[in-house]
């Protein structure tokens, strides 16, 4: 236990010191203007991992942001970040009603989650409805149909419980495959039948498409693959730790940023502000080696 206790703060002595190489980073190339899209996963699941939050510093969180005023959900971020596309979108024929008229808020932030956890319906969605945050779940959908739990005692969503999230007006549904397969490693075949097996069956128990997709484990799809999610959704999001600038970003390449407990209130606020990309530089090139050889 000793050992284990001294690898636990050798790790996290690490995550720090890597942030305060980011916060570096930051002062000698500020981050640019633009959405920033943050990501989450769990919330008090108990896991005791760097990517399950405590329901009280997501609620300060929350809370933070609610007070800033930025926060807007993801299909109005994806309509500021790429507006022709919205207009195409919104083509005779679409299931788009017209766009809301709201006040141009300067430099948003999104909420999103991936994966699809039972915490978040329990302990995420009280704390969003609290505050008035919107947020986008990107769901992993055989976890939830077939009730598989996720890595570190994850239990998945129930379909219930997902239109219970969906009920209260501010939470939507995205992809995240139905298997969680990495897409940069199988075929246009089996691609094609993980993004439209998540696809049918958020439509079918939401009773709304899944208009958005997030590459599972940030790692974005081989050439011969990533058409197949372009023609699927109106966007598509990786990592980055960084804004996606309005005009120029690609709303099937968003950038998000990954909160992490280690984060404090410190490193959070620098993250939602856009900043810390060279914490997901640093993590990208650690994840290279991890996920080399992994089927997905």
């Amino acid at each position: 236990m000793v050992y284990a206790d001294g690898m636990a703060d050798a790790r996290g002595l690490a995550l720090r010191a890597v942030k305060w190489v980011a916060v570096a980073g930051d002062r000698v190339l500020p981050p640019p203007r633009g959405v920033v899209v943050l990501i989450y996963h769990r919330v008090g699941g108990g896991s005791g991992t760097e990517v399950d939050l405590s329901p009280q510093a997501f609620d300060e969180q929350m809370a933070w942001l609610a007070a800033t005023g930025r926060v807007m959900s993801l299909d109005e971020a994806v309509d500021l970040l790429d507006p022709a596309g919205a207009a195409v979108d919104r083509a005779p024929g679409g299931d788009r009603s017209e766009p809301v008229e709201r006040e141009v808020v300067e430099d948003p932030i999104v909420v999103t989650f991936d994966d699809g956890t039972a915490d978040l319906a329990e302990v995420a969605t009280p704390i969003l409805v609290r505050h008035g945050v919107p947020a986008t779940v990107y769901l992993a959908t055989r976890f939830v149909d077939e009730g598989v739990p996720f890595p570190d005692d994850g239990t998945p969503l129930s379909w219930s419980a997902v239109r219970d999230m969906a009920a209260t007006g501010l939470v939507t549904f995205g992809s995240h495959t139905h298997t969680h397969r990495l897409l940069d490693r199988v075929g246009p075949a089996e691609a094609a039948e993980e993004l439209d097996r998540s696809r049918d069956l958020i439509e079918h128990h939401v009773g709304a498409p899944a208009r958005h997709f997030a590459y599972p484990k940030a790692v974005p799809a081989s050439p011969a693959v990533e058409p197949l999610v372009r023609e699927r959704f109106r966007s598509a999001a990786l990592g980055g730790n960084r804004p996606n600038p309005i005009g120029i970003a690609d709303v099937h390449r968003l950038a998000r940023t990954a909160v992490q407990v280690s984060d404090g209130s410190t490193f959070f606020v620098r993250k939602a502000q856009g900043g810390m990309a060279l914490e997901d530089g640093i993590r990208r090139a650690v994840n290279r080696v991890r996920y080399r050889t992994a089927v997905g």
